[in-house]
């Protein structure tokens, strides 16, 4: 199991330090969640501020972007060179084109799906992608509590990209914690986003390598 801290749990104060700490703690991923303010109802970090962030990091950077016009954000970020760039099939007409665009710039390109979103909405996509990630709150802030529902979403997707014979990796965000961590690796999951869980604990290592089920 692999473990992406989110950064908007962080404290924005010590934002190098906190990052610091969570790649000392065993951290695989750094999750960075891009948000408009018309797509969610919150704001978020900008080009500037991840462009800092990459460069304090040895850590891939997973980009999340929250946005409605996914092309302009797509273009802000593919400079940076993360290691994903996910996007809501909710918010783009033509997520074939634009996953060709970010594996076009040698990024992998990932698809994102809302609680509501059917796993059968990107049934003629999964080829064209390297992660999908479930979203198992709805999305645009932190510390919500975990949607059951998630579970069967999990198992479906996972059939699906073993009946394709793809290479896809599963993320899942949103109320992840050292509780819900077995069942979803038990459901198929392989990167587990976590945020307020990790940020607001005493430990973070201890809290990191409970998600990755080290014991």
């Amino acid at each position: 199991m692999y473990v992406a801290p989110s950064l908007l749990s962080a404290n924005f104060l010590k934002l190098k330090e906190e990052i610091q700490a969570v790649e000392d703690a065993g951290a695989d991923l750094l999750h960075i969640d891009v948000m408009d303010g018309y797509f969610v109802p919150n704001f978020t970090f900008g080009p500037c501020v991840i462009e800092k962030i990459s460069s304090i990091t040895k850590l891939p950077l997973d980009i999340h972007l929250m946005v409605k016009d996914v092309t302009k954000f797509v273009d802000l970020f593919v400079p940076l060179k993360p290691k994903f760039i996910s996007f809501h099939i909710e918010a783009e007409n033509h997520p074939i084109r634009i996953c060709e665009y970010i594996r076009s710039h040698g990024i992998h390109p990932a698809i994102v799906l809302n609680p509501h979103t059917p796993v059968s909405f990107i049934n003629y996509l999964i080829e064209f992608v390297d992660m999908v990630l479930l979203m198992s709150v709805n999305p645009g802030f932190g510390g919500q509590s975990f949607l059951d529902l998630t579970y069967d979403k999990i198992r479906e997707l996972r059939e699906l990209i073993d009946k394709k014979d793809a290479k896809v990796f599963i993320e899942v965000d949103g109320g992840v914690n050292g509780l819900n961590a077995s069942d979803l690796e038990n459901a198929g999951a392989d990167i587990l986003v976590a945020g307020n869980y990790i940020f607001s604990s005493n430990d973070y290592k201890t809290s990191i390598s409970s998600l990755k089920l080290e014991f």
